[in-house]
C-alpha cells in the first residue's frame, strides 16, 4: 500500500518572503528545514520532522551555514547532537564578534 505523504501545515509567517502557495517542499527541502528551525515554533518543527524524517533533518542542520544561537541549541536537542558538530557553530567560532553588552 503506497500512500503519499501528507503535506505539512506550516505557519505562513515562516515563509513571509517567498510565494508560500508555490513552495515545493520536496525540491526546496533544505530551505524549508532551515527556515522552520530558524523561525518556526514547536508545532512547525514537529510537522517538519514528520514530513522529512530525522535523517534528512540531521544532515541539513549539521551542514547549515547559519542558525540563530537559540535555534542552534534547540536543533542540537532535537537531533541529539552536540553543538560542536554543527557547521554554523564552527563558523561562528572562527568569526568572533564584540561582546554583547
Amino acid at each position: 500500500m503506497n500512500q503519499a505523504k501528507q503535506k505539512p501545515v506550516f505557519n505562513r509567517r515562516i515563509f513571509w518572503d517567498v510565494n508560500f502557495d508555490a513552495l515545493d517542499y520536496d525540491k526546496r527541502a533544505r530551505f524549508v528545514i532551515e527556515r522552520v528551525f530558524e523561525r518556526g515554533d514547536v508545532d512547525d518543527i514537529r510537522q517538519c520532522r514528520r514530513y522529512y524524517g530525522d535523517a534528512l533533518i540531521t544532515e541539513v542542520l549539521l551542514t547549515a551555514k547559519y542558525l540563530p544561537e537559540w535555534s542552534l541549541h534547540l536543533a542540537a536537542a532535537v537531533i541529539d547532537k552536540p553543538v560542536n558538530d554543527f557547521r554554523c557553530y564552527k563558523l561562528r567560532q572562527l568569526n568572533p564578534t564584540l561582546y554583547p553588552y
